[in-house]
């Protein structure tokens, strides 16, 4: 506990952020020197590593996160393996930082999430939300002899939040602005958008997942040609968007939830990819493609002018920053820019946050928060009754 305060009083800490989102193709991995705590933080990025996992992995992953599908046994051994993978993702990474392990203060770990169940449920006589990421923390911490913090969703659902979105936290210390209104997008497996008004105080932010992001798409992509993801959004490019299924898509019940609201392969997973499969039979394989990219732009704007939209008031968005997989895909872009116009569209590289390691390094500032004492959640964003610090510590 002694180090634990040692690192707290520290002017500045050496952090590692884990993260592995809903595509399961990697860990990333980012070292970033931090200075101070809570709204007065400041970071710098010193290095970023992407640890790909081995093949077959993420169909392993998959095969026991869809309701039904899984198994403790499997779960049990997950939970561990993948903090092995984190702990060479983490060794990667500060060697690429040309720094050694001694010199790290803290690994901030999301871990793996399998599950999230964010409506409420009665069970036992219990009224309980419920998420589960693994990776255990623990075995982090012991597998490379850094503090590591993890577990970060639990502890706002102990209070009746929906223990996401936690990227508001890091979007607020990072983004916020006196001039503009900007509106932060995460197009990951999901995708998530945070409104930060100008000038506005932390309990004003208001943040939401809008559905999917990349998710259906590299879902598709891998069952129609064998590959990951539609590199640039070529695929989609060569295909035209079916009104049918666009209109049949969009009926969803998410998105006609009222905030906060969160989601994930639940509600997206591959029930949802076989109702597209079995509605579409026929279609060309571009052109379904070209209709499910439409899909995740479509939302998120639809998301945003139900939600976020009326909370300018008379005011307008000034600025779209972009991050996460998703704002590689020039389809998506293109169709967000229609969309949004006439509010500037950028990427989170344009304002000095590199878009693939922004979740990572999220992560790495709740850690310092963790440790420093600061609640980091936003009840605004999650529903939570209170703001509460979240994660928990393994020596």
């Amino acid at each position: 506990m002694t180090r634990i305060e040692q690192i707290a009083r520290k002017k500045e800490r050496f952090i590692v952020g884990l993260m592995s989102g809903t595509s399961i193709d990697s860990i990333d991995a980012v070292v970033a020197k931090v200075r101070g705590s809570g709204i007065s933080t400041s970071f710098k990025q010193i290095a970023f590593h992407s640890h790909r996992y081995p093949k077959g992995y993420k169909e392993y992953v998959l095969q026991n996160s869809h309701p039904g599908g899984g198994n403790v046994d499997a779960i049990s051994s997950l939970n561990i393996l993948i903090s092995h993978f984190s702990a060479d993702a983490v060794f990667a990474v500060i060697k690429k930082a040309g720094l050694s392990p001694a010199q790290i203060d803290l690994i901030g770990s999301h871990g793996q999430t399998i599950h999230h169940l964010p409506k409420s449920q009665n069970i036992f006589g219990k009224k309980i939300h419920s998420t589960l990421q693994i990776g255990d923390p623990s075995t982090i911490a012991k597998l490379t002899g850094i503090i590591t913090v993890g577990n970060f969703r639990t502890g706002d659902m102990a209070v009746g939040g929906q223990g996401a979105p936690l990227v508001p936290f890091f979007d607020f210390v990072a983004f916020r602005s006196s001039k503009y209104n900007r509106a932060l997008l995460n197009i990951g497996g999901i995708a998530n958008i945070t409104l930060i008004k100008k000038n506005c105080a932390i309990h004003d932010i208001i943040a939401l997942d809008t559905g999917p992001g990349n998710m259906i798409i590299d879902v598709l992509m891998y069952h129609f040609f064998g590959r990951q993801f539609d590199r640039n959004g070529l695929v989609a490019s060569r295909g035209n968007i079916l009104p049918s299924l666009l209109k049949q898509l969009i009926q969803h019940p998410y998105f006609d939830l009222p905030l906060p609201k969160s989601t994930g392969r639940e509600d997206f997973g591959d029930t949802f990819v076989k109702k597209i499969l079995h509605i579409s039979r026929g279609e060309t394989k571009e052109n379904i493609i070209a209709t499910v990219t439409e899909f995740t732009a479509l939302t998120i704007f639809d998301q945003y002018n139900r939600f976020l939209r009326k909370r300018l008031k008379r005011d307008t968005l000034h600025e779209l920053i972009i991050s996460g997989g998703g704002s590689h895909n020039s389809m998506i872009v293109e169709s967000l820019k229609k969309l949004f116009f006439p509010a500037t569209i950028v990427t989170s590289n344009d304002c000095g946050v590199d878009s693939e390691s922004k979740e990572a390094l999220c992560f790495a500032l709740l850690a310092n928060e963790t440790v420093c004492g600061n609640a980091a959640n936003i009840p605004s964003v999650t529903g939570a009754s209170k703001r509460t610090i979240l994660g928990t510590i393994s020596l």
